[in-house]
């Protein structure tokens, strides 16, 4: 459903994991555990943090070398097991982004989020934070082909009835403004999550945020123009 907005972008899509919620930590320390369980070398923490936004199957052949779905299946579900019931890393919401989500909301936009998390745990994020009010859409990683790939977003302006005209992709990976650039939508990169400023810079955004904070100015500059 097309909201009123007086921004050039009254669709905004959310990454999730490094860009809303402070859970690199998290992943990181799971999927190292997840080796260690299922007998494979430790990756580094720069090559988990590296992988994540992409689907974990994905991660899993870039991290491992393993492409069959059984041994991914069975790591997947190690995985799981930690990142919900047994790492007690903290994944929080990163400070600010409540209130700017709860401004650009006041402000008309319509918010939604494209994650690599699968369904169930981007509610589970929902849930633990309370955030879902915030967003009237979403695509996950069991619901279209992995990032890079545009179909997430392709799916979101589908349903929103939005053109990619009007739609701005917030993240803070690679992969999440080489989707935004493959579904010919414009991206904003952040800093705070696993991809520096010259990876973000790379990949052509609009803009690199250093602070959530800086997020509804930023909106606001990129007015609708008319002749």
């Amino acid at each position: 459903m097309v909201m009123s907005s007086n921004s050039r972008f009254p669709l905004v899509v959310f990454d999730w994991d490094g860009t809303l919620m402070d859970s690199v930590p998290r992943i990181v320390s799971c999927m190292q555990k997840m080796a260690q369980q299922a007998n494979l070398p430790v990756p580094a923490e720069s090559a988990v943090r590296d992988i994540i936004g992409l689907s974990l199957w994905v991660a899993l052949e870039r991290l491992f070398d393993c492409y069959e779905k059984n041994e991914q299946q069975q790591l997947i579900a190690i995985y799981r097991e930690l990142y919900v019931h047994t790492d007690p890393t903290p994944s929080p919401m990163f400070n600010g982004v409540i209130d700017v989500l709860t401004e650009l909301t006041e402000q008309g936009m319509q918010l939604g989020v494209a994650t690599g998390k699968a369904r169930q745990g981007l509610e589970r994020a929902w849930q633990q934070t309370n955030t879902g009010h915030f967003f009237s859409v979403s695509r996950c990683a069991d619901e279209a082909h992995s990032k890079p790939h545009p179909q997430m977003l392709a799916q979101i302006l589908a349903h929103t009835g939005y053109t990619a005209e009007q739609t701005v992709m917030i993240g803070d990976s690679r992969y999440d403004l080489q989707m935004a650039k493959n579904a010919g939508i414009a991206s904003i990169g952040v800093t705070w999550g696993v991809h520096d400023h010259g990876q973000l810079n790379a990949e052509q955004p609009i803009a690199i945020m250093q602070a959530i904070e800086e997020l509804p100015h930023l909106l606001r500059q990129a007015k609708i123009t008319t002749a």
